[in-house]
């Protein structure tokens, strides 16, 4: 396990362009938490800790895994999800992107630093748009999942044209490909979503807090 992170790391760093794209990323991320006037203080970054640790495990159950990438799991978006509706977008991005960099040191694929931003952390900072919708938690994990799906089509479009069949529209099977896994993984997280006691478990994380915060 250590020389297989070592390898993905001296891949990364064989592409210092994507390297700069992703710290360009992080700081516009921590400049809109700033803007915000959000407390990055120990009670949330514990629980953004739980939840990142708590989405790897749960990527680890796989119910299918596509052939180019991409998996249906047991709601590997829901901590994430979770993260957004008790603080808001802004964090949400954060925490999407700090598990987008954890994936992309698990399994780098480095083409351009577009398509890295575009297949790594910006899907899943898509997830951080759940937190515009913290009353509506169906509505706002359809859309921040809509939106994850959204730089995985056009990703596809751009970089991986060239594993459509022949005679086959890019945007045709970009878009087939991605909603293959992207749709049932959304029925499953919605399914989830009715099923646990949303509020509740985000009051309980509310709790666990000193401070309150408000998000616009």
């Amino acid at each position: 396990m250590q020389e297989t992170a070592l390898k993905n790391l001296t891949e990364l760093a064989a592409h210092p362009s994507s390297l700069f794209a992703l710290l360009g990323t992080a700081l516009l991320i921590l400049a809109l938490i700033y803007s915000k006037k959000t407390k990055l203080n120990t009670p949330l970054l514990v629980h953004v800790g739980l939840m990142l640790a708590l989405t790897v495990i749960l990527h680890q159950f796989r119910l299918y895994h596509m052939p180019q990438g991409g998996s249906i799991t047991l709601g590997g978006m829901i901590p994430l999800l979770f993260i957004s509706f008790r603080y808001g977008p802004g964090v949400g991005y954060l925490a999407g992107f700090l598990y987008g960099m954890i994936n992309l040191l698990q399994d780098p694929f480095v083409m351009h630093p577009v398509q890295v931003l575009f297949d790594y952390p910006l899907p899943y900072m898509a997830l951080g748009l759940a937190g515009y919708f913290k009353d509506r938690f169906l509505l706002g994990a359809s859309i921040g999942i809509f939106g994850r799906f959204i730089c995985h089509y056009i990703s596809g479009i751009i970089f991986f044209a060239s594993y459509a069949p022949e005679g086959t529209s890019p945007y045709l099977y970009s878009l087939l490909f991605n909603a293959a896994y992207l749709l049932p993984e959304l029925l499953i997280c919605l399914f989830i979503l009715k099923v646990l006691p949303v509020k509740r478990l985000l009051l309980q994380m509310h709790n666990t807090t000193k401070n309150n915060f408000s998000y616009k």
